[in-house]
Protein backbone atom coordinates (compact mmCIF):
# COMPACT_ATOMS: atom_id res chain seq x y z
CA UNK A 1 0.00 0.00 0.00
CA UNK A 2 1.51 3.58 -0.83
CA UNK A 3 2.78 5.16 2.35
CA UNK A 4 0.26 8.31 3.50
CA UNK A 5 0.75 11.73 2.10
CA UNK A 6 2.37 14.16 4.02
CA UNK A 7 2.46 17.54 3.86
CA UNK A 8 5.47 20.00 3.85
CA UNK A 9 5.68 24.00 4.87
CA UNK A 10 8.29 25.99 3.01
CA UNK A 11 7.89 29.22 3.39
CA UNK A 12 4.02 30.03 2.75
CA UNK A 13 3.63 27.63 0.73
CA UNK A 14 2.25 23.96 1.36
CA UNK A 15 3.21 21.36 -0.48
CA UNK A 16 1.27 17.88 -0.12
CA UNK A 17 3.66 15.33 -1.27
CA UNK A 18 2.16 11.81 -2.33
CA UNK A 19 3.97 8.01 -1.18
CA UNK A 20 6.83 9.39 0.43
CA UNK A 21 7.76 6.35 1.26
CA UNK A 22 8.22 5.38 -2.42
CA UNK A 23 11.69 4.37 -3.15
CA UNK A 24 14.07 6.52 -5.52
CA UNK A 25 16.93 5.36 -5.32
CA UNK A 26 16.93 1.41 -4.14
CA UNK A 27 20.82 1.55 -3.90
CA UNK A 28 21.28 4.58 -1.62
CA UNK A 29 17.75 4.14 0.20
CA UNK A 30 16.67 7.31 -0.45
CA UNK A 31 12.87 8.00 -0.54
CA UNK A 32 10.90 10.88 -2.11
CA UNK A 33 10.50 12.35 1.19
CA UNK A 34 14.20 12.63 1.30
CA UNK A 35 14.41 13.95 -1.66
CA UNK A 36 12.35 16.87 -0.77
CA UNK A 37 14.56 17.06 2.16
CA UNK A 38 17.30 17.47 0.60
CA UNK A 39 15.92 20.50 -1.65
CA UNK A 40 14.74 21.59 1.29
CA UNK A 41 18.47 21.98 2.64
CA UNK A 42 19.88 23.26 -0.47
CA UNK A 43 16.95 25.75 -0.93
CA UNK A 44 18.83 28.94 -1.46
CA UNK A 45 21.45 27.14 -3.85
CA UNK A 46 18.92 25.49 -5.76
CA UNK A 47 16.93 28.50 -6.13
CA UNK A 48 19.74 30.35 -7.24
CA UNK A 49 20.54 28.07 -9.94
CA UNK A 50 16.88 28.45 -11.26
CA UNK A 51 15.90 31.33 -10.73
CA UNK A 52 13.60 32.79 -13.97
CA UNK A 53 14.62 30.28 -16.26
CA UNK A 54 13.08 27.98 -18.47
CA UNK A 55 13.41 24.51 -16.85
CA UNK A 56 13.35 20.93 -17.88
CA UNK A 57 12.22 18.44 -15.90
CA UNK A 58 13.95 14.87 -15.56
CA UNK A 59 11.15 13.00 -13.98
CA UNK A 60 11.31 9.17 -12.59
CA UNK A 61 7.64 8.44 -11.35
CA UNK A 62 8.29 4.90 -10.31
CA UNK A 63 12.09 5.91 -8.98
CA UNK A 64 15.15 4.69 -10.69
CA UNK A 65 14.29 1.71 -11.45
CA UNK A 66 11.53 2.53 -13.89
CA UNK A 67 11.74 5.13 -17.00
CA UNK A 68 12.78 8.40 -17.22
CA UNK A 69 11.04 11.14 -18.36
CA UNK A 70 12.29 14.18 -20.41
CA UNK A 71 9.57 17.33 -19.77
CA UNK A 72 9.41 20.45 -21.19
CA UNK A 73 6.20 21.72 -19.96
CA UNK A 74 5.20 22.02 -16.96
CA UNK A 75 3.32 18.61 -15.61
CA UNK A 76 -0.46 18.97 -15.25
CA UNK A 77 -2.32 20.10 -11.35
CA UNK A 78 0.05 23.11 -10.61
CA UNK A 79 -1.33 25.31 -8.38
CA UNK A 80 -1.68 28.61 -9.17
CA UNK A 81 1.83 30.16 -7.69
CA UNK A 82 3.77 27.59 -9.55
CA UNK A 83 5.09 29.92 -12.28
CA UNK A 84 6.31 29.42 -15.85
CA UNK A 85 7.56 30.82 -19.07
CA UNK A 86 6.64 30.22 -22.46
CA UNK A 87 8.69 29.00 -25.41
CA UNK A 88 8.18 28.60 -28.96
CA UNK A 89 10.03 25.66 -30.43
CA UNK A 90 10.35 26.96 -34.37
CA UNK A 91 11.10 23.32 -35.64
CA UNK A 92 8.02 22.17 -34.74
CA UNK A 93 5.93 25.01 -34.69
CA UNK A 94 4.88 24.00 -30.73
CA UNK A 95 4.75 26.26 -27.49
CA UNK A 96 5.86 24.86 -24.19
CA UNK A 97 5.25 26.41 -20.83
CA UNK A 98 8.26 25.82 -19.29
CA UNK A 99 8.61 25.67 -15.13
CA UNK A 100 10.22 28.85 -14.06
CA UNK A 101 11.22 28.93 -10.53
CA UNK A 102 10.73 31.74 -8.24
CA UNK A 103 10.81 30.09 -4.94
CA UNK A 104 11.87 27.02 -3.24
CA UNK A 105 8.29 25.83 -3.40
CA UNK A 106 8.29 25.53 -7.32
CA UNK A 107 10.93 22.92 -6.60
CA UNK A 108 9.20 21.36 -3.98
CA UNK A 109 5.94 20.78 -6.10
CA UNK A 110 7.91 19.51 -8.79
CA UNK A 111 9.47 16.67 -7.17
CA UNK A 112 6.58 15.41 -5.71
CA UNK A 113 5.41 15.16 -9.27
CA UNK A 114 8.41 12.68 -9.31
CA UNK A 115 11.48 15.31 -10.96
CA UNK A 116 14.46 14.48 -9.15
CA UNK A 117 17.04 16.69 -11.78
CA UNK A 118 16.18 19.88 -12.99
CA UNK A 119 17.83 21.43 -16.22
CA UNK A 120 17.44 25.06 -17.00
CA UNK A 121 18.40 27.29 -19.98
CA UNK A 122 20.84 29.71 -19.75
CA UNK A 123 18.55 32.47 -20.43
CA UNK A 124 16.02 33.95 -18.08
CA UNK A 125 12.68 34.71 -18.90
CA UNK A 126 13.02 38.34 -19.69
CA UNK A 127 15.30 37.72 -22.23
CA UNK A 128 14.88 33.88 -23.07
CA UNK A 129 16.84 34.37 -26.50
CA UNK A 130 19.71 36.12 -25.24
CA UNK A 131 21.53 34.13 -22.62
CA UNK A 132 23.09 35.32 -19.51
CA UNK A 133 25.13 32.75 -18.56
CA UNK A 134 28.04 30.82 -20.71
CA UNK A 135 28.50 26.99 -19.80
CA UNK A 136 31.75 24.94 -20.11
CA UNK A 137 31.21 21.43 -20.21
CA UNK A 138 34.45 18.90 -19.70
CA UNK A 139 33.02 15.77 -21.09
CA UNK A 140 35.62 12.59 -20.52
CA UNK A 141 36.14 10.10 -23.49
CA UNK A 142 35.58 6.61 -22.43
CA UNK A 143 39.27 6.15 -21.78
CA UNK A 144 40.22 9.59 -20.12
CA UNK A 145 39.91 10.02 -16.07
CA UNK A 146 38.40 12.12 -14.01
CA UNK A 147 42.18 13.40 -12.94
CA UNK A 148 42.27 14.52 -17.62
CA UNK A 149 39.34 16.36 -16.34
CA UNK A 150 41.14 18.49 -13.42
CA UNK A 151 44.42 19.31 -16.06
CA UNK A 152 41.82 20.63 -18.38
CA UNK A 153 39.87 22.38 -15.67
CA UNK A 154 42.93 24.26 -14.63
CA UNK A 155 43.79 25.07 -18.87
CA UNK A 156 40.67 26.71 -18.93
CA UNK A 157 40.76 28.56 -15.93
CA UNK A 158 44.16 29.88 -17.07
CA UNK A 159 42.47 31.08 -20.26
CA UNK A 160 39.35 32.38 -18.54
CA UNK A 161 42.14 34.53 -16.38
CA UNK A 162 43.68 35.66 -18.97
CA UNK A 163 40.48 36.83 -20.40
CA UNK A 164 39.37 38.16 -17.26
CA UNK A 165 36.32 36.11 -16.69
CA UNK A 166 35.54 34.51 -13.33
CA UNK A 167 34.55 31.01 -13.58
CA UNK A 168 32.20 29.40 -11.56
CA UNK A 169 32.92 25.15 -11.34
CA UNK A 170 30.94 22.52 -10.29
CA UNK A 171 30.67 18.93 -10.82
CA UNK A 172 28.68 17.13 -13.07
CA UNK A 173 27.28 14.95 -10.85
CA UNK A 174 28.56 12.03 -13.37
CA UNK A 175 31.73 12.25 -14.98
CA UNK A 176 32.65 15.52 -15.88
CA UNK A 177 32.81 18.77 -14.77
CA UNK A 178 31.14 22.37 -15.60
CA UNK A 179 32.29 25.92 -15.39
CA UNK A 180 29.49 28.81 -15.33
CA UNK A 181 30.71 32.63 -16.65
CA UNK A 182 27.97 35.18 -16.23
CA UNK A 183 27.51 36.84 -19.26
CA UNK A 184 26.12 40.18 -20.56
CA UNK A 185 22.88 38.86 -22.32
CA UNK A 186 23.74 41.01 -25.37
CA UNK A 187 23.86 38.15 -27.65
CA UNK A 188 21.55 35.24 -28.98
CA UNK A 189 22.47 31.70 -28.04
CA UNK A 190 24.59 30.92 -31.47
CA UNK A 191 26.21 34.00 -30.78
CA UNK A 192 27.39 33.10 -27.06
CA UNK A 193 27.80 29.25 -29.30
CA UNK A 194 29.99 30.43 -31.50
CA UNK A 195 31.70 32.48 -28.42
CA UNK A 196 32.46 28.99 -26.46
CA UNK A 197 33.32 27.32 -29.43
CA UNK A 198 36.21 30.24 -29.61
CA UNK A 199 37.07 29.37 -25.94
CA UNK A 200 36.93 25.66 -26.74
CA UNK A 201 39.53 26.03 -29.54
CA UNK A 202 41.60 27.51 -27.44
CA UNK A 203 41.89 25.17 -24.37
CA UNK A 204 42.36 22.45 -27.45
CA UNK A 205 45.51 24.57 -28.76
CA UNK A 206 47.19 24.65 -24.93
CA UNK A 207 46.19 21.04 -24.51
CA UNK A 208 46.06 19.23 -27.41
CA UNK A 209 47.18 16.01 -26.20
CA UNK A 210 44.17 15.78 -23.56
CA UNK A 211 41.45 18.05 -25.36
CA UNK A 212 39.41 17.79 -28.12
CA UNK A 213 36.65 19.68 -30.31
CA UNK A 214 35.82 17.37 -32.91
CA UNK A 215 32.09 17.09 -32.68
CA UNK A 216 31.39 13.52 -34.08
CA UNK A 217 31.79 11.18 -31.17
CA UNK A 218 33.41 8.54 -33.50
CA UNK A 219 35.87 10.94 -34.98
CA UNK A 220 37.32 11.81 -30.82
CA UNK A 221 40.24 10.61 -29.81
CA UNK A 222 38.67 8.18 -26.87
CA UNK A 223 40.98 9.21 -24.50
CA UNK A 224 40.46 13.16 -24.79
CA UNK A 225 38.81 15.55 -22.73
CA UNK A 226 35.33 17.06 -24.88
CA UNK A 227 34.84 20.98 -24.36
CA UNK A 228 31.22 20.51 -25.12
CA UNK A 229 30.17 24.31 -26.78
CA UNK A 230 27.05 23.38 -28.01
CA UNK A 231 25.62 22.98 -24.55
CA UNK A 232 25.49 26.68 -25.11
CA UNK A 233 22.73 26.02 -28.29
CA UNK A 234 19.09 27.15 -27.75
CA UNK A 235 17.02 24.09 -25.70
CA UNK A 236 20.11 22.49 -24.35
CA UNK A 237 20.44 22.17 -20.87
CA UNK A 238 22.81 20.66 -18.39
CA UNK A 239 22.35 19.71 -14.99
CA UNK A 240 21.66 22.31 -12.28
CA UNK A 241 23.91 23.80 -9.51
CA UNK A 242 22.51 21.45 -6.81
CA UNK A 243 20.29 19.20 -8.86
CA UNK A 244 20.41 15.18 -7.91
CA UNK A 245 21.74 13.20 -10.65
CA UNK A 246 20.12 9.92 -11.70
CA UNK A 247 22.45 7.74 -10.71
CA UNK A 248 22.39 4.64 -8.14
CA UNK A 249 24.53 6.50 -5.70
CA UNK A 250 22.52 9.98 -5.67
CA UNK A 251 24.80 12.18 -6.74
CA UNK A 252 24.53 15.33 -6.56
CA UNK A 253 26.01 18.19 -8.94
CA UNK A 254 28.06 20.38 -6.53
CA UNK A 255 29.70 24.08 -7.13
CA UNK A 256 33.35 23.45 -5.51
CA UNK A 257 36.17 26.01 -5.02
CA UNK A 258 38.95 26.02 -7.65
CA UNK A 259 41.57 25.46 -4.74
CA UNK A 260 39.37 22.15 -4.18
CA UNK A 261 39.78 20.80 -8.09
CA UNK A 262 42.76 18.41 -7.37
CA UNK A 263 41.18 16.37 -4.30
CA UNK A 264 37.73 16.49 -5.09
CA UNK A 265 35.82 13.70 -5.94
CA UNK A 266 32.47 13.85 -7.61
CA UNK A 267 31.46 10.52 -6.23
CA UNK A 268 32.18 11.98 -2.68
CA UNK A 269 28.91 14.62 -3.46
CA UNK A 270 25.53 12.64 -2.71
CA UNK A 271 22.30 13.67 -1.14
CA UNK A 272 24.11 12.37 2.09
CA UNK A 273 27.17 14.36 2.35
CA UNK A 274 25.70 17.95 0.29
CA UNK A 275 23.57 19.23 3.00
CA UNK A 276 26.14 19.33 5.77
CA UNK A 277 28.70 20.75 3.10
CA UNK A 278 25.94 23.67 2.17
CA UNK A 279 24.73 24.23 5.84
CA UNK A 280 29.07 24.77 6.15
CA UNK A 281 29.48 27.22 3.51
CA UNK A 282 26.88 27.94 1.85
CA UNK A 283 26.30 28.59 -1.76
CA UNK A 284 29.56 28.77 -3.76
CA UNK A 285 27.82 30.24 -6.68
CA UNK A 286 25.77 33.07 -4.64
CA UNK A 287 27.84 36.21 -5.91
CA UNK A 288 28.27 35.12 -9.74
CA UNK A 289 25.92 38.31 -10.99
CA UNK A 290 28.40 39.97 -9.45
CA UNK A 291 30.88 38.72 -12.31
CA UNK A 292 29.35 39.68 -15.79
CA UNK A 293 32.16 39.12 -18.52
CA UNK A 294 31.65 40.32 -21.75
CA UNK A 295 32.03 37.82 -24.88
CA UNK A 296 33.22 40.91 -27.37
CA UNK A 297 36.90 39.08 -26.98
CA UNK A 298 35.74 35.57 -27.26
CA UNK A 299 34.05 36.88 -30.83
CA UNK A 300 37.15 38.54 -32.03
CA UNK A 301 38.87 34.61 -31.77
CA UNK A 302 35.91 33.33 -33.25
CA UNK A 303 36.80 35.79 -36.49
CA UNK A 304 40.35 34.98 -36.41
CA UNK A 305 39.67 31.47 -36.48
CA UNK A 306 36.85 31.72 -39.06
CA UNK A 307 39.48 33.61 -41.70
CA UNK A 308 42.23 30.69 -40.94
CA UNK A 309 39.62 28.33 -42.17
CA UNK A 310 38.06 26.85 -39.00
CA UNK A 311 35.16 24.64 -39.41
CA UNK A 312 32.32 24.37 -36.92
CA UNK A 313 31.12 20.86 -37.20
CA UNK A 314 28.83 20.71 -34.73
CA UNK A 315 25.00 21.28 -34.73
CA UNK A 316 23.14 24.06 -33.31
CA UNK A 317 19.83 22.64 -33.76
CA UNK A 318 17.09 22.69 -30.98
CA UNK A 319 16.59 19.81 -28.45
CA UNK A 320 13.62 17.05 -28.21
CA UNK A 321 9.99 17.89 -29.61
CA UNK A 322 7.84 19.85 -26.45
CA UNK A 323 5.30 17.10 -26.39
Amino acid sequence: MASPAVEIEVDDRVVRVSNPDRLYFPEAGVTKLDVVEYYRAVGPGIVNALWERPCMLHRFPKGLAGPKVHQKRLPAGAPPWVETVQLFFPRWSRTADELCVTELGAVLWAVQMSTVEFHPWNSRRGQTEQPDEWRIDLDPGPESTYDDVRKVAHVAREVLDELGAVGFPKTSGSKGLHIYVRIRPDGDHKVVRRAALAFAREVERRAPDRVTTTWWKKDRDPAHVFVDYNQNARDHTIAAAYSLRGLPDARVSTPIRWDEIDDADPRDFTIHTVPKRFAQIGDLHADIDDHVFDIAALLEWADRDDAEGAVDQGSADEGEDPH
